[in-house]
């Protein structure tokens, strides 16, 4: 008996190693606001908005003043994130679109590895609430892409109350299937099944990401009507007018839901093994702030994507630590990946760099290039010297010193012919690798 006894130990033994590792390993929390600018929290200087629950999190964590989205619009910086590649190689360079005549068959495809995979893969529970915009058909449905769970919708927005798409098609997901019985604000659903998700975990680490539709159009309040009629069209009466009242309205509510989620792992005993990370898809419109940033969402000025992120980990993240190093949101997933002790297949490239030893010692990244490059306006940035391509008409060529001038408004590549040479030539060298590396998208 005793040998018998001998024997079951051994055989136990590996398994009971695998869980221990992987119950020490962090949750991760990864919150995405969608058109939040860089000067929409008050914690980067806001006046129309109050988000005393980010601005906690920045307190107790580090907040990034130098964090750029990889791109200029909603899909591709979503497709870089969640592949930790530069979206034009991962075959998603601009938005899909809900219009069936444009792109609307377009998605992430199976042969792109995305975090989601690789963490369920390494054992954790993985759940995605809110908003996916990576592929309307159902082949490129979250639940196909490395997430147990997924409740929101697949298009660029809903309208927040009636869940309609822009041209009036319903979309809710429970899963891979249509919901059309839950009813409520689409901020509040994402919190509430974000919150639902993390309270069901208990003997497994977790990776939760909750992709919020505020602060994105239509603009509409936790207390407004539905906006858009089912097969397109819009209900004039319920059009807000006050916009800026309504953008403050939607990114209270998304403030307030990220505090519910913070709340319930305290709750739960969860918040010194769980990193949360914070940060926006892109720079806001013109209904929005981007600080003093010049240019808007859709550019490749600072404004188009320099954003808001903010990291917190207590215990590992000191309090109160502002970050000024040049960081990206590719370098979200092997930063991941690296605290997980997770590592991404053999012979798949990422283009990101892991933050995992500026998050928890401060330590310095090594000089990179990294650039932006949408619909033929394009950009690399380098130390502080920033390359603008084709974004002004004016002046085709533009060349920043962003650590003297944040605002892009001295023009200094008359006088720096050489670096502006230098940066081109490295943009060029990038687009060709990019490019013949991409991903395919399947033909209409």
């Amino acid at each position: 008996m005793l040998k018998s006894l001998l024997i079951l130990i051994t055989l136990l033994l590996p398994a009971l190693a695998i869980a221990d590792e992987t119950s020490q390993r962090p949750n991760i929390v990864l919150i995405m606001a969608d058109d939040l600018g860089y000067g929409d929290l008050s914690c980067y200087g806001s006046k129309n908005c109050q988000t005393p629950h980010l601005d906690q999190l920045a307190a107790r964590g580090m907040k990034f003043t130098d964090f750029h989205s990889s791109g200029a619009v909603c899909s591709p910086t979503r497709a870089g994130l969640l592949t930790g590649r530069y979206q034009q190689r991962a075959g998603i360079d601009g938005v899909v679109y809900a219009d069936p005549k444009k792109n609307r068959h377009h998605g992430l495809q199976k042969n792109e590895i995305t975090l989601g995979q690789c963490l369920l893969d390494a054992g954790y529970r993985t759940a995605m609430f809110g908003k996916w915009h990576l592929g309307y058909q159902r082949q490129y449905n979250p639940t196909f892409r490395g997430f147990q769970q997924f409740v929101g919708y697949v298009s660029g927005n809903v309208d927040y109350v009636a869940h309609l798409d822009q041209t009036g098609v319903f979309d809710w997901w429970h899963g891979a299937e249509l919901n059309r019985e839950e009813q409520g604000y689409s901020t509040h659903l994402i919190t509430e099944h974000a919150v639902k998700f993390i309270r069901a975990q208990h003997e497994q680490p977790f990776f939760v990401y909750i992709a919020h539709e505020a602060v994105h159009y239509p603009y509409q309040g936790p207390d407004d009507p539905a906006m858009r009629k089912a097969g397109g069209g819009e209900i004039k009466s319920a059009k807000r007018e006050d916009i800026a009242n309504a953008y403050r309205e939607m990114n209270t509510e998304m403030d307030k839901g990220i505090g519910k989620v913070v709340a319930v792992l305290e709750e739960l005993d969860l918040t010194d093994n769980t990193l949360i990370f914070f940060l926006s898809d892109n720079g806001a419109n013109n209904k929005g702030s981007n600080g003093a940033l010049r240019g808007f969402k859709g550019s490749v000025w600072e404004g188009g994507h320099r954003v808001p992120a903010i990291a917190c980990w207590p215990g590992k993240i000191s309090p109160g630590t502002v970050c000024d190093q040049t960081t990206i949101s590719i370098d979200v997933m092997p930063t991941i990946l690296e605290l997980t002790r997770v590592r991404v297949p053999q012979g798949h490239q990422l283009d990101g760099v892991s933050l995992a030893g500026l998050l928890t010692a401060q330590k310095q990244l090594l000089s990179r290039k990294i650039y932006w490059d949408y619909r033929g306006n394009s950009a690399v940035r380098q130390g502080p010297w920033k390359l603008v391509l084709n974004q002004n008409r004016k002046s085709p060529v533009e060349l920043f010193n962003l650590s003297e001038d944040l605002s892009e408004s001295k023009n200094l590549a008359e006088q720096q012919p050489e670096r502006v040479d230098s940066l081109r030539t490295a943009f060029e060298v990038w687009k060709k690798d990019v490019t013949q590396s991409a991903t395919p998208q399947p033909e209409k």
